[in-house]
């Protein structure tokens, strides 16, 4: 049997075990509801084959005040929420993760002719980007997997603990559209869930401190400025890493809406200085709280700082208020 037909059997498996996946994400859902005028973003990002809904890299363009489009604007859906997009599937044929051990982890994404893809355009001096996150957001995982001719990818994956974990494919195929397609990776054993880390502008991890100045403004674009330190002292002698003096991958809690940024600028171009600012513009498609990963080099090595930022006041569930009437036979509902 072929790789596509072994893969097409695979997928027909899945079917049932990815739909459960996704009904979860829909219950779930966003934090709170978007504003009330969302618009669609447009970015540059969008302009370069992008998905819209995802952090855009330069300031989105917005309509003057009443200004009528001449048709509503549509809905865009956030990477990451679907296994399946535009006639192409991420596939995990990796089923077995233990806590704590290394494992060969394969996937696949399959096209519209239900066969493997194996031509891929570049992103950010990758094919593809693998990011593992654990659902509480307390693990991340940047991954670049090796693709074989027969289009299965595989990277070695450590996960440290039990629980549910989200594995998310961001890659645009040859002569297509840049996607995210998301799908749950569950690692057995006991599992306690962490709570969200609480809102957090600094970062500390292995004598570098990381600031994060700005805020996230649903539904408009939001300079978000990270500075990076090291042991007291600006660090001005960053070194590219995928194309860019860091890359930041955000996560709205409660469904993880995968939302992908690259800052402003890229090195060589004559203006942007290699640190210590790293500057991104972003916009989070709804109200609710995010978790921020920054991961920049330096001294040959790559770390990741970790944020916990809210975007938009969050709602206000009213306190209950008494309407005894002296019966004693009222309910409350």
């Amino acid at each position: 049997m072929n790789t596509g037909a072994k893969l097409g059997s695979y997928v027909l498996g899945l079917a049932v075990v990815f739909g459960g996946a996704l009904g979860v994400g829909k219950v779930v859902g966003p934090i709170a509801p978007p504003p009330a005028e969302e618009h669609a973003a447009t970015t540059a990002g969008a302009a370069h084959g992008e998905p819209a809904g995802e952090l855009s890299a330069t300031p989105a363009a917005s309509a003057g005040h009443g200004e009528h489009p001449a048709e509503p604007a549509k809905a865009d859906t956030p990477g990451g929420l679907q296994v399946s997009q535009d006639g192409y599937t991420l596939t995990p044929l990796t089923t077995s993760i233990k806590p704590g051990e290394p494992t060969d982890f394969r996937f696949a994404v399959t096209g519209p002719d239900g066969e493997p893809v194996t031509g891929y355009e570049v992103e950010h001096d990758k094919k593809l980007h693998l990011i593992v996150v654990s659902r509480d957001l307390e693990t991340f995982r940047h991954l670049h997997p090796e693709l074989a001719p027969d289009g299965v990818w595989s990277v070695r994956l450590t996960l440290p603990g039990a629980g549910p974990y989200r594995a998310f494919a961001d890659f645009k195929p040859a002569g297509g559209a840049a996607l995210t397609l998301g799908a749950d990776l569950p690692v057995a054993g006991d599992y306690r869930p962490e709570p969200l880390p609480k809102e957090s502008r600094t970062a500390k991890i292995d004598g570098y401190e990381v600031t994060l100045d700005g805020e996230l403004t649903p539904g408009q674009s939001s300079k978000l400025t990270l500075k990076v330190r090291k042991d007291g002292e600006p660090v001005t002698d960053l070194q590219p890493y995928l194309g860019a003096y860091g890359h930041l991958v955000a996560l709205r809690a409660g469904d993880l809406a995968y939302l992908h940024v690259h800052p402003d600028g890229e090195p060589g171009d004559g203006k942007t200085r290699p640190g210590p600012e790293i500057v991104f513009y972003a916009e989070a498609p709804s109200t609710g709280d995010y978790r921020l990963f920054l991961d920049f080099q330096h001294g040959g090595e790559v770390r990741t700082a970790d944020f916990t930022l809210s975007a938009g006041k969050r709602a206000q569930v009213p306190a209950p208020t008494s309407t005894s009437g002296g019966h004693g036979d009222d309910h409350s509902h």
